[in-house]
């Protein structure tokens, strides 16, 4: 035993030893190395300099994306608005025969919010994106006060959210609130026991878009009278013209990227620009009887709830040239034309393509 004592200690010593020596040794060449840099800084600065710079850019093209594609924080940001998901929809095609990539997907019930200290109705109202009134009328309140803890419902749109009763149809909710009775039907998150007749259930929440329950009628916006005129058509434009006369009665919002033009009188609808008919159909719901034109340049142009179609899948159409009649059919609620412009499959804004 005494033996393997003294042999430890011995290796202890030893070891002890030649790691002082050789820690001198590094400091005596590193000693060498700095006073060298700083002899020929001027020399070797510049080298050191790209050559960190290069290393640099290698480390963030090889890790960068891993990084990002593992980023543990994406979802956890402070502040971050929960209420918006990203997603994409994809319609059957035997049910809508177009793919609608939609970038956000926003809030389609009533949310529950706590009001925090510091909080108002102006702010509940930017971080919601719905009014200051919306906020008052769904919790019946009567002054713009509120206070912390106060437990509010907020709605996921501008307007009203009517409580359904007895007796109660589409058309006498939208004259109740001041709105046309397509913005109801337009509401993607309303649900009708029957979709031909537009059939309510009394206790439902309805959503009523852009609705007030002031006393008298809101002005409403100026609606402007557009007639189509036939114009010689040139393939690939990428310049609509509007497909048929009649009075706006909806104009684009996120969940109707569309516009509706009613006209009691049913007019002809026409081509907007030169294309390719790849759609002609007619359903019970939804678009109702409808076409599809492929304008050949990464544009399409949607024509819905005809009354009669008067083209064929396949068929080579002109700007201008006739192609149905407006009518009320599918989830329509009057004689109007829903009118569509798609660039690569997504709903576009159509008022910025229309002449």
């Amino acid at each position: 035993m005494r033996d393997i004592r003294e042999f430890i200690l011995f290796l202890k010593q030893y070891i002890t030893s030649r790691a002082l020596y050789y820690g001198n040794q590094i400091e005596k060449f590193k000693d060498v190395i700095v006073a060298l840099l700083v002899v020929k800084r001027g020399k070797y600065s510049s080298s050191f300099l790209n050559t960190s710079f290069f290393l640099l850019i290698i480390t963030v093209l090889i890790a960068g994306p891993a990084i990002a594609e593992n980023n543990p924080f994406e979802d956890d940001i402070p502040g971050q608005q929960t209420y918006f998901q990203s997603t994409a929809i994809s319609f059957d095609p035997f049910d809508n025969p177009v793919t609608t990539v939609v970038s956000a997907k926003p809030r389609d019930k009533v949310y529950p919010h706590t009001v925090s200290e510091g909080e108002t109705l102006a702010s509940l109202s930017a971080r919601y994106n719905v009014s200051i009134d919306t906020i008052k009328w769904a919790n019946d309140l009567k002054s713009d006060i509120i206070k912390p803890g106060e437990q509010l419902d907020i709605p996921p749109v501008t307007g009203i959210v009517h409580k359904v009763v007895a007796g109660d149809n589409i058309y006498t909710v939208a004259k109740k609130y001041n709105v046309d009775a397509q913005n109801i039907v337009n509401f993607p998150f309303n649900d009708f026991s029957d979709p031909d007749t537009f059939q309510l259930t009394p206790g439902q929440d309805l959503y009523v878009p852009d609705g007030t329950i002031e006393d008298k009628p809101v002005p409403q916006q100026t609606q402007f009278r557009y007639v189509a005129k036939a114009q010689a058509g040139v393939q690939g434009t990428s310049s609509f013209i509007w497909p048929t006369s009649g009075s706006i009665t909806t104009y684009p919002v996120w969940y109707h990227m569309a516009l509706d033009i009613a006209n009691s009188a049913a007019p002809a609808i026409i081509a907007s620009d030169t294309g390719t008919v790849t759609y002609t159909g007619c359903l019970a719901y939804g678009y109702g009887c409808h076409i599809i034109i492929d304008h050949g340049n990464g544009y399409q142009s949607l024509y819905a709830h005809l009354s009669s179609i008067e083209v064929s899948a396949g068929q080579v159409v002109g700007k201008s040239q006739r192609i149905g009649v407006m009518g009320s059919t599918g989830r329509s609620t009057g004689t109007h034309l829903h009118f569509e412009i798609r660039s690569g499959g997504s709903q576009v804004n159509p008022l910025g393509f229309l002449q």
